[in-house]
């Protein structure tokens, strides 16, 4: 490949789209210089000059590099790499770049060309909206767990998945309403950062698709988090799924697989684990605390509120209708005919129609059961 490379490859991420990069060869001819030079002689110099002109959504750099330009080519690469990586926002949103160089052993002018998915002026409006959104969603005292929910159900109550597969960015979903699985985790990435909570951006696969979701950190533990996925296609206002909130790797991996298992933390255990570990520590956030729990319905994992019967059923719909409400999420002891029949009861208390989600209960041999109802 000689003292050239070239970075340039979109690949298909479970009907999304995300730009990484891969070594192809370009002339020299096709670079042109910008105006104006500096002069670099160590990595760190280097790594931050890129990172700089990433930043600035530069796209021509010209420096003269003076150092062993012997192994320059390789230390642009690596410098590259760094810089992006050090900013996933920068990383996923860089489409492509290329580098040519020509001197002396000792020194060496050097051009780099760079194109992004998101214009210097996009990034802006990305960050002036996502600091008033926050403003709007984050209220004084809250904890760290009621803000990465709040971003969550945001995110999904606000964009829709772009089955055109050509929106790629945040930009694209805070300004259309619609992007691919990059442009989610971008935005969750930007609105996370924003309040202080460390994440990363993984890749992977989903449904025999390639993918892209986050990881959020929490009170020093790591799990997984896909807004994609949890926004139900096509796209219904109001409505936000939690199925793949906050996962531990176990349970992500049932349907998720990312690349490069040892550059991600792991995400050793459940959240569900973390929230029972608060609540029944108390204090001042208990309240909080309790809200999430029954929020996310990990009240499901509790084996003595089983349903077993259409008399305890009958009774927990009661206590909904009490409160005007028209769905119940609850664990049911027992098969899907028996189920039906306890369902059939509840036409005693007027309804007209009865419609019912079943699945397995996770680590258990009971039911997972949502019936949604009309009057």
């Amino acid at each position: 490949m000689g003292k050239h490379g070239k970075r340039v490859i979109t690949l298909l991420l479970a009907g999304c789209l995300i730009a990484v990069a891969v070594p192809h060869a370009v002339d020299l001819d096709q670079l042109y210089a910008a105006s104006g030079t500096s002069d670099i002689s160590t990595n760190t110099d280097l790594r931050e000059t890129l990172l700089t002109a990433m930043s600035q959504r530069t796209e021509e750099l010209v420096f003269t590099y003076k150092g062993n330009v012997k192994g320059l080519k390789k230390q642009l690469q690596s410098s590259i790499d760094e810089a992006m990586t050090s900013d996933p926002y920068i990383q996923y949103t860089v489409k492509s770049y290329a580098f040519n160089y020509k001197g002396s052993n000792v020194s060496a002018e050097v051009h780099v060309k760079l194109a992004y998915r998101e214009t210097k002026e996009q990034t802006d409006y990305v960050n002036r909206k996502v600091t008033n959104v926050l403003k709007e969603i984050i209220m004084p005292g809250m904890t760290n767990h009621e803000k990465v929910k709040a971003i969550h159900d945001w995110i999904v109550l606000n964009l829709s998945y772009d089955t055109s597969l050509q929106k790629y960015t945040a930009y694209d979903g805070l300004v259309t309403g619609s992007t691919v699985c990059q442009g989610y985790s971008l935005l969750a990435y930007r609105m996370l950062e924003q309040v202080g909570i460390d994440n990363r951006i993984v890749e992977g696969t989903a449904g025999d698709q390639l993918h892209a979701w986050n990881l959020v950190k929490l009170d020093g533990k790591w799990y997984h988090m896909d807004t994609t996925w949890d926004d139900p296609t096509p796209d219904r206002k109001g409505k936000v799924s939690h199925s793949y909130y906050l996962l531990s790797d176990d349970e992500m991996a049932r349907d998720h697989v990312w690349t490069a298992k040892g550059k991600y933390p792991a995400a050793s255990a459940p959240y569900r684990e973390a929230l029972q570990t608060l609540v029944k520590a108390g204090g001042s956030k208990v309240t909080a605390y309790q809200k999430l729990y029954h929020a996310l319905e990990y009240t499901l994992y509790d084996e003595s509120d089983a349903v077993s019967g259409h008399s305890a059923l009958k009774t927990k719909v009661q206590s909904v209708l009490k409160d005007g409400g028209t769905s119940l999420t609850f664990r049911y002891k027992g098969t899907e005919t028996g189920l039906v029949e306890d369902l059939q009861d509840l036409y005693q208390l007027g309804m007209k129609s009865i419609s019912y989600y079943v699945s397995n209960m996770q680590d258990t041999v009971d039911l997972r059961v949502k019936i949604t109802w009309t009057m």
